[in-house]
């Protein structure tokens, strides 16, 4: 593979899991035994908002007990070091949801699908961040309304800051795919679009996902080992 100078890394739940967080996609499309409809949709909770709130406060919460585990701080490495290295740059671009690659050191992180530790005021359109609970309708620091909700994209809603991961795309020689199962969109669209702009592609994974036909190379195992693995290798 040749040596690439500015790469999008996009990095699913399999990179979390490893920390003791839960995947989305569990046995019989459940998670923590509510169905995705129930809890991941606006129409969820519009229909039942107590529900909803609860539900994402106790995520809130679990979050704030894990650690991010020796892939994050792998990553977190190479964002760092790269740039120095080569004059490239790193851009991390996470489905997910928690704060670990944060706390394990990367800076440039995109959050597509939103934060568990932030509150979005739906009357005045501020973001805050926040780490206890939704359930008790806080008012928003911003504009004093009873409006917060969690700052998450559901099913259905479009994800975040779309054309800045359209931009990095654009101008990388390589795009790596860690922990993804290959089955939302529109992040399991990003590697055709890599392809598309000729750029090499890898995917790191437990298994292979549903897109793994698009990559130029599949490396299989836990994430801690061949993500580790792939910074150490890029950075020697």
């Amino acid at each position: 593979m040749k040596r690439p100078r500015n790469i999008v890394v996009l990095t699913g739940a399999g990179i979390s899991a490893e920390s003791g967080i839960d995947t989305f996609r569990g046995a019989g499309g459940l998670w923590e035994n509510h169905r995705v409809e129930d809890v991941a949709t606006p129409e969820a909770f519009a229909r039942d908002p107590e529900l909803v709130l609860r539900f994402y406060d106790m995520r809130r919460e679990a979050i704030q007990t894990k650690e991010p585990n020796v892939a994050h701080h792998a990553l977190a490495r190479l964002d760092r070091e790269w740039p120095r290295k080569t004059a490239g740059e790193v851009l991390i671009v996470t489905q997910n949801v928690d704060d670990l690659h944060e706390r394990g050191g990367a800076i440039n992180v995109l959050h597509m699908h939103g934060e568990h530790l932030s509150a979005w005021c739906t009357a005045c359109d501020a973001r805050h961040r926040w780490t206890g609970p939704l359930l008790h309708r806080p008012p928003c620091p911003a504009c004093a309304m009873p409006a917060l909700r969690p700052d998450i994209v559901w099913f259905g809603e479009i994800p975040y800051r779309m054309d800045e991961i359209h931009d990095a795309l654009a101008e990388a020689d390589l795009f790596v795919s860690i922990g993804t199962s290959g089955a939302v969109y529109p992040a399991a669209g990003f590697v055709r679009t890599a392809r598309e702009l000729g750029l090499q592609t890898l995917e790191l994974n437990l298994e292979r996902s549903q897109g793994s036909a698009w990559f130029h190379e599949t490396r299989l195992g836990p994430a801690t080992e061949t993500v580790t693995a792939w910074v150490d290798e890029l950075l020697a």
